[in-house]
């Protein structure tokens, strides 16, 4: 099984930036696609961006041209460097991959999630 750590959320001021980081470990035959999701209060958890073990990438609308994800596949991480925050990014962002383990079932593993706030 697949765990997944979150790192740098905090609170910044409008137009700041911020990166996030989540680390993996465990054991999986692959890891393919992982992602950043994000839920803000009285929200469905949302798709921020994903990107695949070839490094494609997606993203949402609302992040397009501020946010940019990124993948180490040797130390097997995944990152989010996050500029030009608006407060409506403010969420609880979540880690997320999704791979086949080595019983060669798939799996969907989340982090515990890492709080962003932005306010002047």
């Amino acid at each position: 099984q697949v765990q997944l750590v979150e790192s740098g959320g905090g609170l910044v001021q409008p137009g700041g930036s911020l990166r996030l980081s989540c680390a993996t470990s465990g054991i999986a035959y692959t890891i393919d696609t992982m992602a950043w999701y994000r839920q803000a209060p009285g929200k469905q958890r949302e798709l921020v961006a994903d990107i695949s073990s070839g490094g494609s990438t997606n993203y949402a609308d609302s992040v397009k041209g501020r946010f940019t994800i990124s993948r180490n596949n040797v130390k097997i991480t995944v990152t989010l460097q996050m500029n030009s925050l608006k407060p409506e990014d403010t969420a609880v962002y979540y880690c997320n991959a999704v791979g086949i383990t080595v019983q060669r079932t798939t799996f969907t593993s989340w982090g515990q999630g890492t709080q962003v706030t932005v306010t002047s």
